[in-house]
């Protein structure tokens, strides 16, 4: 499942149209982390979630600002199009699919 591109000009639409649990990472191209994770997640979250999706903190600045992003990567939930949460964990396996597993039984998060 490879990440698709999102940006501020198509964010909102295309994730109203997203059925199923899908993650939004806010990366940089000049970000080490973000580069790694963005090649792992997709095998270390397969059939835990059904789309990734990428946005270039960069080239998106209203909504990094909007989404309060302060350091790269970052990750959040969306599930059936909707906003639920941030995710936060070490960046390995287990601890990504605990902490997505543990949000997934939580009430949605208010979007920022």
């Amino acid at each position: 499942m490879p990440f698709a591109e999102l940006s501020e000009f198509d964010f909102h639409k295309r994730l109203a149209a997203t059925p199923g649990i899908a993650i939004v990472m806010f990366s940089g191209p000049d970000c080490g982390a973000c580069k790694r994770l963005e090649k792992n997640l997709p095998e270390w979250l397969s059939g835990h979630v059904d789309h990734l999706f990428k946005i270039d903190a960069q080239r998106s600045t209203a909504l990094t600002r909007a989404y309060e992003v302060f350091h790269l990567p970052s990750l959040f939930v969306f599930v059936n199009g909707h906003y639920h949460a941030p995710l936060q964990a070490e960046a390995a396996p287990a601890p990504l699919i605990d902490a997505l597993r543990r949000l997934l039984t939580e009430p949605a998060h208010e979007e920022p």
